[in-house]
């Protein structure tokens, strides 16, 4: 029999180490070992018994698409990609406190009302469940709860015919198994339980919904591999200063990834939005410099928000760049083109960057978007109030195109915009003929960013002048 060992396992990556050490030689991180006793394993490897042959099919054949379930709450139907898939697992992550449980035992809520929905926490009693429940407005609804942390347990409940067709598991750092030797929350616990309920809800056909914690930075705790175990790995975004909620899918292997849903948090529950841009632009005030509109894509959904920039003159060594809802390296690279490439001077000056309603951007195309509101910052003009900005900037300064430029188009001409700055678009494969843009809206093109500057007036030109020489 083989001898029972002992292993240091990294509870922030999974690497093994024979021996305990402060810092793990994997990722880095500082005493976040822990000790663990592995499972036996067969001394041989599979020892003298043969497996089954597996059949092998080619890749053209008659396969129906996964059916979808929708849940009736449209912005998390939009995230799943249509709707859930049977036998499908999700993985939804975010920071305590931003809607998770409220969220899934609204969406629990809704199911269940044409099918079976099983909600199971590992954190909240069944008192703690109802009360929440009563404060939704949701204590009507035929949902099954269940307090438990024992996977064993909910492994037999569920494995059964009249098992739920939807089961919440709130949360997967709770879970443990009983044949390992470590706590509740280490990599090996989480990847073993995931695993088995994983495995359980394609056998049976329900869905599983597994909540996961996060780390300070933002990341689902535990393994990395738990991620690439689930179908689907949603997180929960926003200010908890903002009422706006962002549900962002990162992975879904039933539709489009970085699509995500907006909701609005109120005192009966999280509320869908419907139209996240005019909610977005409803507090603009277009006549103050250093503000722009972007016309952004999140996922296939085009999304307007409002981009300010300030700034002021600063009495440090070293002035501050202070970003929120952006890349702090992207305002790093995109100041020093505007510095080379347009002559305006930053190095003296304090500038603040924030993305209004606390949505998080992530794409490239709000270069331009950004250097509109520095520019309008520095020179004091205002971008005019009926435009809307969107393009990536090279370090070379020139402006180049990207993706849905037409959708962006027909969003901000839907919302009253008359006037775009864009890139250059290219024309048409039959007739070289560019494609016109929405009916009553102008699309200024550009090659340059220094061409932004142009576009403010002849003040915006001689207060960049006066920054440049001083």
């Amino acid at each position: 029999m083989a001898r029972s060992t002992t292993q240091f396992v990294c509870q922030e990556c999974g690497a093994a180490h024979a021996k305990w050490a402060g810092r793990c030689d994997a990722c880095g991180a500082w005493n976040s070992m822990a000790e663990e006793t592995p499972a036996a394993a067969v001394p041989k490897g599979l020892g003298s018994k043969r497996g089954h042959r597996i059949d092998f099919v080619g890749l053209k054949g008659k396969s129906e698409s996964p059916p979808r379930k929708l849940t009736g709450i449209d912005e998390f139907d939009r995230v799943c990609g249509g709707g859930l898939v049977p036998g499908s697992a999700l993985l939804v992550g975010g920071d305590p406190g931003i809607g998770k449980s409220t969220v899934l035992l609204q969406v629990a809520a809704a199911l269940a009302q044409n099918q079976g929905c099983a909600y199971i926490s590992g954190e909240e009693s069944i008192d703690q469940l109802r009360l929440r429940a009563a404060r939704l407005g949701l204590d009507t609804a035929p949902v099954q709860l269940a307090a438990a942390t024992s996977v064993r347990d909910i492994m037999a409940t569920l494995d059964a015919a009249d098992a739920p067709e939807f089961v919440v598991i709130d949360s997967i750092q709770t879970m443990f198994l009983d044949n390992l030797d470590s706590a509740p929350g280490t990599v090996a616990q989480v990847r073993t339980s995931a695993q088995e309920l994983i495995r359980l809800a394609k056998r049976r056909g329900f869905t599983v919904v597994l909540v996961g914690h996060v780390t300070k930075e933002g990341l689902i705790a535990g393994p990395r591999v738990l991620e690439h175990m689930v179908d689907t790995v949603l997180y929960f975004e926003g200010e908890r200063s903002h009422q706006f909620r962002i549900l962002r899918a990162v992975k879904n292997r039933f539709g489009p990834a970085d699509e995500i849903g907006v909701f609005e948090m109120t005192d009966a529950g999280l509320i869908q939005v419907a139209n996240p841009s005019a909610l977005f632009l409803a507090d603009r005030q277009g006549d103050v410099s250093g503000s722009s509109v972007f016309a952004g894509m999140e996922g296939t959904r085009p999304m307007l928000v409002e981009i300010q920039c300030l700034i002021a003159p600063s009495a440090l060594g070293t002035p501050r760049r202070a970003v929120v809802g952006w890349d702090g390296a992207r305002l790093s690279m995109l100041l020093a083109v505007l510095e080379a490439r347009c002559g305006l001077a930053f190095a003296g000056a304090d500038v603040y960057l924030n993305v209004a309603g606390g949505l998080r951007i992530q794409e490239p195309g709000a270069d331009l978007a950004v250097a509109a509101a520095l520019a309008s910052a520095v020179s004091g003009v205002p971008v005019p109030p009926e435009s809307v900005v969107f393009g990536e900037v090279g370090l070379a300064g020139e402006v180049r195109p990207v993706a849905h430029t037409d959708t962006r188009l027909k969003e901000a001409a839907k919302l009253g915009f008359t006037q775009a700055i864009a890139p250059k678009r290219r024309a048409n494969a039959e007739g070289g003929r560019k494609p016109p843009g929405p009916k009553g809206m102008e699309v200024k093109e550009i090659a340059r960013v220094d061409e932004v500057v142009r576009l403010f007036g002849p003040a915006a030109v001689r207060s960049a002048e006066r920054v440049r020489h001083g």
